[in-house]
């Protein structure tokens, strides 16, 4: 039984590695000439929020993956937010 765990544990961890490493296959792929691609970035991250957020959860930490699942919304956005109402207008 103890083995079967270990194997859905390993198969998720897996599935996490996988995501993060699409998420910074697409974050690479980007060009910074392009207009707003800080939105795409944003939401190319979020897809390695969700695999951090399934990792901590296998690993045994819920309270750790809660409290990343309530907080990153909120720096996304305000990074988002800083940039639309930036001064830094091109």
């Amino acid at each position: 039984m103890d083995d079967i765990f270990t194997i859905i544990k390993a198969i998720l961890l897996l599935a996490s590695a996988v995501l993060v490493l699409l998420a910074a296959l697409g974050i690479l792929r980007f060009k910074d000439d392009l207009e707003r691609v800080l939105y795409a970035r944003i939401h190319i991250l979020g897809v390695a929020d969700g695999a951090c957020i399934l990792a901590l959860l296998v690993l045994g930490e819920p309270l750790m993956a809660g409290a990343y699942f309530i907080l990153v919304p909120f720096a996304s956005h305000a990074i988002a937010n800083g940039f639309y109402y930036g001064e830094d207008k091109q």
